[in-house]
C-alpha cells in the first residue's frame, strides 16, 4: 500500500509558481504528478572525473538528448551549460537553473556554496524552477540562510519555484553521526520547509550502527525500515515536495529497490544523475523507462484505490 502524494492544490501556491510546477508535474516527464529530473551539475561539483566512465556524457548534449528521449520532467543545469547548450532543446526540455555551486577541492568542514546566477537569469532562460544548494548544519549556515533568503524573495517576485538541494555537511554534522544518517536527512527535509523551499532534494538515509551513539537521543533508539525512514522524511518536509537523490552509481537492483520503496513512502519523485548518464545511451533510456513504468504502476487507479484503504 503506497502513501498518497501531495497535490498542487494542497500547497496554496501563488499563480506563477503553481503554473510552472504544474507544467513540470503534468506536461513533462511521467505527467501524473510525479517528477523525474536529470541533474548535470556534477561537472562543477566534482570536476570532469564523473564523466570518465562514459566519455560521451562529457558533452551536455548527451544529457539533453537523454532528457528528451527518456521523457524526463526537466534537466538541472548550471548557468554556463544552460546558455551554451539549451538553445536547440528550448521548449522541449524544461530547465531547472542551479543558482549556486562549489568545487570539491576545499574540505567540507565549513561548506558553503556561493551564488553565481540569479532568478532573473532563470526567467531570461525560460526556466521552470531554480535550484539552490543549502549545506545543513555547516558552520557557514548563517551566510547560507541569508543568501537563500535573498533567492527565495527574488523567486517569490518572479513566481519561480525553488528546489533546495538540502545537504547536511560540515564538521559538526560529522560529530552527530554523519551527513547521511537518518537524523541528518530528516533534519534537512524539515529545514527546507522551514526556510520556504517549494521542493526539497535529499539523499537516501543510511544506517551506521557504529555511529548510532552519536545521534541525538531521540534518534538513537529508533529502529526503522527504509520505507519508514522515507515516510518520516516526507512528513518532515510537509508541504514541501520531496525528491530523492540518486547519489553515486549503484547496481540496477539496488536502484530499482530504492525507487520502489520511495514511491511507496509517498515521495514526489527522483533526481537521478550519475545513475543515468554514466551509462551508454540506450542503457540509460532503458533504466529511465523502467523507472517511469514503476511511477505509473504506483500511480495507477488500482494503486490509488489501495492507498486510500
Amino acid at each position: 500500500m503506497s502513501k498518497r502524494v501531495m497535490t498542487l492544490d494542497e500547497l496554496d501556491l501563488p499563480v506563477g509558481k503553481k503554473t510552472r510546477l504544474s507544467r513540470l508535474l503534468y506536461r513533462y516527464g511521467p505527467r501524473n504528478g510525479r517528477l523525474m529530473v536529470l541533474p548535470i551539475d556534477q561537472g562543477l561539483e566534482h570536476g570532469p572525473r564523473d564523466f570518465f566512465v562514459n566519455p560521451e556524457s562529457l558533452n551536455p548534449e548527451f544529457q539533453l538528448r537523454l532528457a528528451l528521449e527518456g521523457e524526463f520532467s526537466a534537466i538541472a543545469f548550471q548557468i554556463g551549460l544552460a546558455e551554451k547548450y539549451l538553445r536547440l532543446f528550448a521548449g522541449k526540455v524544461p530547465l531547472i537553473l542551479k543558482l549556486n555551486g562549489k568545487t570539491d577541492i576545499p574540505p567540507d568542514d565549513e561548506a558553503f556554496s556561493p551564488c553565481h546566477a540569479s532568478v532573473a537569469d532563470a526567467v531570461r532562460l525560460g526556466a521552470e524552477a531554480v535550484g539552490y544548494t543549502c549545506y545543513v548544519g555547516s558552520p557557514r549556515q548563517d551566510d547560507d540562510f541569508i543568501q537563500f533568503g535573498n533567492v527565495r524573495r527574488e523567486a517569490e517576485r518572479a513566481g519561480m519555484p525553488v528546489i533546495m538541494w538540502a545537504y547536511p555537511r560540515g564538521k559538526f554534522i560529522e560529530q552527530k553521526g554523519g551527513r547521511d544518517s537518518f537524523y541528518a536527512v530528516d533534519y534537512a527535509a524539515r529545514l527546507a520547509q522551514e526556510l520556504g523551499a517549494d521542493v526539497v532534494k535529499v539523499n537516501y538515509p543510511k544506517v551506521d550502527e557504529e555511529k548510532r551513539a552519536q545521534y541525538p537521543k531521540e534518534y538513537r533508539e529508533l529502529k526503522l525500515s527504509k520505507r519508514e525512514m522515507l515516510e518520516q522524511i516526507v512528513a518532515s518536509a510537509g508541504r514541501t515536495l520531496t525528491l530523492m537523490s540518486g547519489g553515486s552509481k549503484r547496481s540496477d537492483e539496488e536502484l530499482f529497490d530504492d525507487v520502489r520503496v520511495a514511491l511507496e513512502a509517498g515521495v514526489t519523485g527522483f533526481i537521478f544523475g550519475r545513475n543515468m548518464w554514466q551509462r551508454r545511451f540506450r542503457d540509460a533510456l532503458d533504466v529511465a523507462g523502467t523507472i517511469t513504468n514503476m511511477i505509473h504502476e504506483v500511480s495507477s487507479p488500482a494503486a490509488k484505490k489501495a492507498a486510500l484503504v
